[in-house]
């Protein structure tokens, strides 16, 4: 997945953690690289917690969940209810293991 901003390729870094950023922004998962990071003011382009205001958001599953708090938003469109599928299944025991 590029950078959001510059388009830029994403990299495996040498040694240690990545220094690109995740974020999300009109709720899809978006990659920051280093570069945008120190140039733009990227942080102001993400999408925010509707019960913290944090930016610390990711997108799993269709959903939206702060790691914050744990709030959680579904995707417009998507069904709470079950039909069976591995998607719902998974979908269900995440929701079981960050519910508070």
């Amino acid at each position: 997945m590029p950078c959001y901003h510059c388009g830029a390729r994403q990299t495996d870094p040498g040694k240690g953690p990545s220094a690109w950023k995740r974020g999300v922004i009109a709720d899809e998962q978006v990659l920051v690289c280093p570069d945008c990071q120190s140039t733009h003011d990227w942080i102001s382009d993400l999408d925010r917690c509707g019960s913290c205001g944090s930016t610390m958001l990711v997108r799993a599953l269709g959903e939206t969940r702060c790691r914050a708090c744990s709030w959680t938003k579904t995707a417009p469109g998507a069904s709470s209810r079950a039909d069976g599928t591995l998607a719902d299944d998974v979908a269900e025991a995440l929701q079981r293991r960050f519910e508070r």
